[in-house]
């Protein structure tokens, strides 16, 4: 039963994730409801409202999370039936377990594996600052990794075909000349493993500018070949390698390699559920045996 409920909030509330058509992620309301033990749609309305409320409270548009739309589901004997329902952010679910009624074990899981997620990729710049280095990479590293499916995806249309070469003329421009297998050979990780796991979040940060503005000068100009992306690409990231120096940073490959890798420190937070999983059930079995 332990590594069940492990499962669900590591799988199921992935399960009911959508991508829309610019590939950012949402989940529909009603999908979350039966998912946190709600059976009543007015009811969970009432946790979705007290959410939206401390989403304003936190001087945060309620509207970039929650979108209300109308869909048709599928009722008996194959009838359709157009229900009232609402686009959720990551973010807003974290408020919506958040606002939920902690009793529900669906919902003491949900408040522990949203509020890890959601730190990763809807934060404010003030938060940012608060967190810890290790909170900061995990935050940077998935924001790296989104928008690179952008990235991609525009290098796709570009023409692009070699990704591997596409990634290296960037990472060159970058890093003076090195390639992404020099890069780990210098940081002494095997080829194997990603080298996006084992940079701090300010190296993070340079490689996410990189990213970002490569995206934006590929639609810019129309790029179509791939030889043209690969040179636009080496020639953005040599434009933020200028940056770096013109503002006095520390160039990327002179920055110091953590010790652990991102996914060690996922690892770390996947325990941390199973720890509070296990409290909930000790609380049951106390409760249980006090009734």
């Amino acid at each position: 039963m332990g590594s069940g409920l492990v499962n669900k909030t590591e799988k199921d509330f992935e399960s009911i994730k959508h991508i829309d058509g610019n590939g950012v992620e949402f989940w529909y309301a009603r999908e979350l409801m039966g998912m946190l033990e709600y059976s009543k749609w007015g009811n969970f309305k009432n946790v979705i409202t007290k959410a939206k409320e401390a989403c304003k409270g936190s001087d945060i548009t309620e509207e970039e999370h929650f979108a209300d739309v109308g869909r048709v589901l599928k009722v008996g004997n194959n009838a359709e039936m157009e229900v009232e329902d609402i686009k959720l952010t990551r973010y807003a679910c974290y408020l919506i377990a958040q606002n939920g009624d902690s009793r529900k074990k669906a919902i003491a899981l949900a408040q522990t594996y949203f509020a890890v997620q959601t730190r990763k990729q809807e934060i404010t710049r003030q938060e940012y600052e608060q967190l810890s280095e290790d909170e900061k990479r995990l935050y940077t590293r998935q924001n790296v990794k989104n928008k690179n499916k952008y990235l991609f995806n525009t290098a796709k249309s570009a023409g692009v075909k070699n990704y591997g070469k596409f990634n290296n003329y960037g990472y060159r421009g970058l890093y003076n000349g090195e390639t992404a297998k020099d890069i780990a050979n210098r940081k002494g990780i095997s080829e194997k493993e990603d080298i996006l796991d084992y940079m701090s979040s300010t190296e993070l940060a340079a490689n996410l500018f990189r990213i970002t503005q490569t995206d934006e000068v590929l639609k810019n100009k129309n790029i179509n070949n791939e030889n043209d992306a690969c040179i636009t690409h080496h020639k953005v990231g040599q434009a933020v390698r200028q940056t770096i120096k013109r503002i006095g940073g520390t160039m990327p490959e002179d920055l110091p390699t953590p010790s652990k890798s991102v996914k060690q420190i996922e690892e770390g937070a996947k325990k941390q559920i199973k720890i509070n999983e296990k409290n909930i059930k000790n609380k049951d079995g106390e409760l249980l045996r006090n009734s």
